[in-house]
């Protein structure tokens, strides 16, 4: 059971704050405390599904590597969140401005080269400068900006020392396989559909043992919950409900 203690603010109408001293990494830029996930302000991380190219070439699973090292960046140290409301992007989950021994989280991830800088007013724009200038984590590969990956923009532009232009389509179909490689754990199947955005979603998923799962051969993404698919924008396969009614 995860500790965790909510403070309220006593200020009507002021925001809340979540303490746990022990936050669950769902990924380097989204965190669980208690029944709550935050998806952290002003950043952009791999997602854990992403594929990314390391600096001696080789195909790395940057999405995972990526949230082991915010794990440790954390340390098991009290993160405290300030709720900022519904994440517009990733259903169900809030949008958190976090902390560590009174360091701010998305800021400690940018420099660690964990995160990208998504912030509108720039607030982590030299930390990102610096931490690819040092080529720390991601910058020390080749990678996509996380947003490109979820788009599945196989024209994407390059990021990291060790992109190179005269590789660059090799490089993008790594990033970009056919049948990408299920992550441990992680056994959902995601798909693009345009028939998905009838509803607004991007696409759809199969569960394991729906219907069309094994035919499912060539999925773009891979989930680790159902969670963690509709928060992506992903609607479950109607064969899917329709089997489960049986």
């Amino acid at each position: 059971m995860v500790a965790v203690i909510f403070v309220l603010a006593f200020l009507v109408g002021a925001p809340a704050f979540a303490v746990a001293a022990d936050a669950i990494v769902r990924d380097a830029a989204t965190l669980q405390l208690g029944g709550v996930t935050y998806r952290l302000e002003g950043i952009d991380a791999p997602e854990l599904d992403q594929r990314c190219i390391s600096e001696f070439a080789d195909p790395s699973t940057c999405g995972i590597e990526a949230r082991d090292a915010a794990v440790k960046l954390i340390g098991g140290r009290a993160v405290a969140c300030r709720d900022l409301g519904p994440d517009p992007v990733f259903k169900g989950r809030r949008i958190g401005a976090c902390t560590i021994a009174g360091d701010n989280l998305s800021q400690q991830l940018v420099k660690a080269g964990l995160a990208l800088s998504a912030d509108p007013k720039g607030r982590f724009a030299a930390d990102e400068t610096k931490a690819k200038a040092d080529r720390v984590a991601l910058w020390k590969g080749c990678f996509v900006a996380p947003q490109s990956f979820r788009q599945w923009n196989k024209t994407a532009p390059l990021l990291g020392a060790a992109c190179r232009d005269d590789r660059q389509a090799e490089m993008l179909d790594v990033m970009f396989p056919d049948m990408p490689p299920m992550p441990d754990g992680c056994n959902i199947k995601g798909k693009l559909a345009k028939r998905a955005r009838i509803t607004g979603n991007v696409g759809v998923y199969q569960l394991q043992g729906c219907p069309s799962y094994a035919s499912l051969a060539k999925p773009n993404r891979w989930f680790c919950s159902e969670d963690d698919a509709r928060a992506a924008g992903f609607r479950k396969a109607y064969n899917c409900r329709i089997s489960a009614k049986r």
